[in-house]
């Protein structure tokens, strides 16, 4: 799958969270948003991940980001998931992989040696006006939010 560089139009979508509401990128424009997308709700490198990004929220947020975080898990797992580590943004499901594909955060990737088809770990910052303004793609679970952070002069 094709993926997203700076400047594109974000592709808008409207799925469903872990709350039990919805979530709609455009509803989110006027201000920054960091999407990533994530394979697995509840294994460790999600949950490393996960909890970075709930750890740096506060940060995040005052500089004017919103997060929201995308994997294709069903709803009901990513309530567990927002329980059990105590998630303060929002967790989309994705169950047809249309918005991970549209990313181009769906596809072959290397995991533990052979070529697999999945979700790649990525992370795309969306400006006011909706378009990208950083794509990361095959980024490490372990370390990214403070790299990402850097990245965005985040203190």
């Amino acid at each position: 799958m094709p993926r997203l560089a700076v400047g594109d139009l974000a592709p808008d979508f409207t799925l469903p969270t872990a709350d039990g509401g919805s979530v709609t990128l455009s509803d989110l424009r006027g201000r920054h948003v960091i999407v990533y997308f994530y394979p697995a709700a509840m294994t460790p490198g999600c949950t490393t991940q996960a909890c970075d990004f709930r750890d740096s929220l506060a940060s995040l947020q005052g500089a004017g980001y919103a997060v929201v975080g995308l994997s294709p898990d069903p709803v009901e797992k990513l309530a567990a998931f927002v329980e059990q580590e105590h998630l303060t943004f929002p967790l989309a499901s994705d169950p047809d992989r249309s918005v991970l594909e549209a990313w181009g955060a769906w596809g072959e990737k290397q995991l533990y040696g052979k070529t697999v088809t999945g979700v790649i770990r990525s992370t795309v910052v969306v400006d006011p006006e909706g378009r990208v303004e950083l794509a990361q793609y095959n980024v490490k679970a372990t370390g990214h939010v403070a790299k990402l952070r850097r990245d965005l002069k985040v203190a």
